[in-house]
Parts: C-alpha cells; sequence; structure tokens
C-alpha cells in the first residue's frame, strides 16, 4: 500500500488538498498541524520523551475541529472546516547514496532546517518510493527532514530488486541511516505500508524514537492482504477490479497474489510489465476518493509499476516476512510509552479502517484521529 503524495487528505492538485486540522486539546500548546506532530522542547535537548510529553502546536494556519474520538466517531456530523495547503515547496540542502549492503544502495536526502527536531519519513508500498511532495508535510523551519527510498525503489539500486528486501532488511537501513546522519534519535512518520514499517521499527529500536504518526493504517494481516487482493474492495470498485482480475486465467483466481506473484517474476520482460500494469493501476484506481489523472498515470509508467508491484507482491506473499498474521499488535507493549498519533481515514479503500480500530484498542494510549466522510486517507 503506497501513500501517493499526501498524508491525510484527498489531492485535488499538486497544491490543493482536503486535511482536517486536528483539535486544541489540554495535551497541546500553541499551534499543531497534521503534518507536524512534534514533542516538548525536551526532545531537542536530546532528553526522552514521556507519556506525559506535551504536543507542539505549530503554526500552520491550521483551525481547531472537533475531536474525533472513539466517543465521537459514529456522529455524522461534517467538520466545520478544512485546510488545503500543506507547507511550501522545498529543496534537499544534502542528499546521497549509502551503500547497506553487498547489493544495495539507497538514496536520502535531507530537507528544512539542518539544526531542527529530526523526523524520517517512511514511504508506502512498499516499492513507491518518496517524492519531492513529500517534504511537504512538515514544517521546514522547525524539522530537519529526512527522506529515503527503501531497497529497489525510487531511486534506491539494484531496481525493483527482491534479493535481501524483507521488512528486516529495511529496519536495518533505517538505523545505518541514522548512524550515518549521526543523529541520536528521531520522529518517525509512515502512512500505509510506511505505517507497518514504522511500527516495526519503533518496536525494534524504541530508545531511538522520539514520538511517532501514523495514518493510513495497515498491519499486513491476512484479513486486509484479502479486502484489497482478493475481491474485498472490487464490490465498491468493480470497474478497476476487473482488468486487475481479468489478466489471470480463471483457474489461477484462487489466490490472485500468487498467480501475479508467477507473472511479476516472469522471465519475459513483457509479461512482467503487463502484471505491473495491471496491479499499480488497481491501486492507483483504488487510492482516490475522486479520480487522480496524475498518479493513474504512474500506473502506466512501466519503471516505477515494476519495481511498485514485485516489491509489493513479495512482502504480500511473504506476509510482510512477520512471525505471525498479529505481530505488530502482539508487540505494542515495546512502543506503548512512545507518544504517538494515529489519523485513519474512514472510506480509505486501501487500508480499511478496521486496522487503525484494532491498533487503537491495543494502543489506547495513542490518539487517534478519524476522518469525516469528505476527507480521505491514503494508503
Amino acid at each position: 500500500m503506497i501513500g501517493l503524495g499526501t498524508s491525510l487528505g484527498k489531492a485535488l492538485s499538486p497544491d490543493s488538498y482536503f486535511l482536517p486540522s486536528l483539535p486544541l486539546t489540554p495535551t497541546t500548546i500553541s499551534t499543531f498541524s497534521l503534518s507536524s506532530l512534534s514533542f516538548s522542547s525536551n526532545n531537542l535537548t536530546g532528553k526522552r520523551n514521556s507519556r506525559n510529553s506535551v504536543l507542539r502546536r505549530q503554526s500552520a494556519g491550521f483551525e481547531s475541529e472537533p475531536e474525533l474520538t472513539s466517543d465521537s466517531m459514529e456522529s455524522d456530523k461534517e467538520l466545520p472546516e478544512f485546510n488545503r495547503n500543506l507547507y511550501p515547496n522545498i529543496e534537499p540542502y544534502s542528499s546521497g547514496f549509502l551503500k547497506v549492503s553487498d547489493i544495495h544502495t539507497i538514496y536520502w536526502e535531507q530537507s528544512g532546517n539542518p539544526d531542527g527536531h529530526p523526523v524520517v519519513f517512511l514511504h508506502g508500498g512498499p516499492g513507491g518510493g518518496t517524492s519531492p511532495s513529500n517534504r511537504r508535510f512538515f514544517d521546514p523551519e522547525f524539522y530537519r527532514i529526512i527522506l529515503f527510498d527503501q531497497r529497489g525503489a525510487g531511486l534506491s539500486t539494484p531496481h525493483a530488486c527482491l534479493v535481501e528486501n524483507t521488512t528486516w532488511d529495511l529496519i536495518s537501513d533505517i538505523e545505518k541511516l541514522r548512524e550515518h546522519l549521526e543523529i541520536p534519535e528521531w520522529q518517525v512518520f509512515g502512512g500505509s505500508w510506511g505505517s507497518t514499517l514504522a511500527l516495526a521499527y519503533s518496536q525494534s529500536h524504541p530508545d531511538k524514537v522520539t514520538g511517532i504518526v501514523l495514518r493510513g493504517i495497515f498491519l499486513l494481516r491476512k484479513k486486509e492482504i484479502d479486502w484489497f487482493y482478493e475481491g474485498g474492495a472490487a464490490t465498491i470498485y468493480p470497474d478497476a477490479w476487473e482488468p486487475f482480475r481479468d489478466l489471470i486465467p480463471e483457474n489461477e483466481r484462487g489466490c490472485f497474489l500468487d498467480a501475479y506473484k508467477k507473472r511479476l517474476n516472469s522471465d519475459d520482460q513483457e509479461i512482467q510489465y503487463a502484471a505491473a500494469r495491471a496491479w499499480t493501476m488497481w491501486e492507483m484506481m483504488t487510492a482516490h476518493l475522486l479520480p487522480n489523472n496524475e498518479n493513474i498515470k504512474r500506473g502506466e509508467d512501466d519503471k516505477f509499476s515494476l519495481a511498485f508491484a514485485r516489491i509489493e507482491n513479495h512482502y504480500f506473499v511473504n506476509k510482510g516476512f512477520f512471525p505471525s498474521d498479529g505481530f505488530l499488535l502482539d508487540n505494542i507493549d515495546k512502543i506503548r510509552h512512545i507518544k504517538t498519533m494515529i489519523v485513519q481515514g474512514r472510506y480509505d479503500m486501501c487500508c480499511p479502517m478496521m486496522s487503525a480500530w484494532d491498533l487503537h484498542k491495543a494502543w489506547p494510549e495513542a490518539d487517534l484521529k478519524v476522518s469525516c466522510s469528505r476527507c480521505w486517507a491514503f494508503c
């Protein structure tokens, strides 16, 4: 599942989004925006945050709205206002490539304030790669913004490579990058597959995490995979589903993951590309509440589609390389103390709300926000 350049809203154009702002609560001070969760200034001096950490709400023109909690989520009332703007476009002040294994080299970049609070952005897919718009989630005056392309994705090499490409390899890469950039600890921000990786990384290295922002929750459980790839979401998007389905002969439709794996790893490159386009187009067509032609075109890009589809399929066939279906939920105690915000779109097709709700029940200490019917959390 991929975050396509927005964290919480429906992109209408490259510069226009429906973004619900978060409420001002007794635990927040100053101003706070959806895309710029940070913590008390203690974090900037190297002190560990605690369950009682104070959220710093950064000024970005976001107005307060009623809080959507577990007690109020069933209300049909629409939120009064939405801010449609992310932070301005910025360019990296440094970038490079880091060799993380004998095979893989990952692209990384830094933007924003070199002396600011470090935050690492974990992109979706897996295989989706980063884009310049990802920098716009964060206040560039406050944050030291780190983006990187995971193994085989984006500018990382070798392209679309599945060898030595597992969740645990990516967690190791995140640590290598943190050490390379000489960052003692950082905030973690991830959506969709990025939320999966954010949870797995934070559970592996809780002492390196100052806070977590998760949106469009994806826990990589069988019921989530079955919903999207075995016909569940097809009940909402039958028109987008049929081309994905029809690439596969009827006698192989018992498991679409396996059928696509066979084609995405074919010795015939044209078969690979055809499968990659169909796989990617299915997700691009369902990742938005309203059609987004800019992102739909990505499904027609053979290079992007091949990495996106092959790597996603590789991870999903292998169940995220987790030892059990509920692994991330079973290990919440390791990160229960870390200040966390969960943001979920109720009508997210790729990452259905059941996952955010299950995470909320396992982790009530985390702050859950659910967007109203006019909003959309991308997966």
